[in-house]
């Protein structure tokens, strides 16, 4: 997170999920999880915690 990757991204990566796979879990579309680990949309908070329950992370984690 250092380098500046998006965390939605490390932690996705570090458990071994791809894109689709996590989108699908927190019911958002492969698209927008791009957008916001690209950081080109920040997500709603209703969104950035479906992502963190999906990642079984804390949504302080993310931000």
């Amino acid at each position: 997170m250092l380098d500046g990757t998006a965390p939605v991204r490390v932690f996705r990566e570090y458990r071994g999920l791809c894109a689709g796979e996590l989108a699908e879990r927190a019911g958002i579309s492969q698209g927008y999880l791009s957008e916001i680990e690209a950081g080109k949309k920040t997500g709603s908070l209703g969104v950035l915690k479906r992502i963190a329950d999906a990642l079984n992370v804390e949504l302080s984690d993310l931000t």
